[in-house]
């Protein structure tokens, strides 16, 4: 999905060229067919080629994504998978990032109408 973002517009071998998979064209195109039969991808047909297309945003996208991540391996718990990120990458987060982390919480502590 990342690389057809990135192109708008995708064939299989367009996806295969962006990602650098030179063997994986077949699993790539049946990847490709799965995700339009979930709905996260159109095609039309250009001569031989499908072309694909997003059917949703990239922000919703990123969402169902997360959504699925929780409730595979954490328990539906959104403390669980942020803790669990946070575990994952503490040697790699910036002091700017960790900052960015706090102003959140704190906007997520004030009370509703502030």
């Amino acid at each position: 999905m990342d690389a057809v973002y990135r192109l708008g517009t995708a064939a299989a071998t367009d996806v295969v060229s962006e990602l650098g998979e030179k063997d994986a064209h077949d699993s790539i195109r049946v990847t490709m067919a799965n995700l339009e039969k979930k709905g996260y991808l159109t095609h039309k047909r250009e001569g031989t080629r499908n072309i694909y297309a997003p059917t949703i945003s990239e922000r919703r996208a990123r969402a169902s994504a997360m959504e699925h991540l929780m409730r595979t391996f954490f328990d539906d718990s959104p403390s669980g998978a942020i803790l669990g990120l946070l575990e994952m990458s503490a040697g790699a987060l910036t002091e700017k990032d960790i900052a960015e982390i706090r102003a959140h919480i704190k906007d997520m502590e004030k009370p509703e109408g502030d």
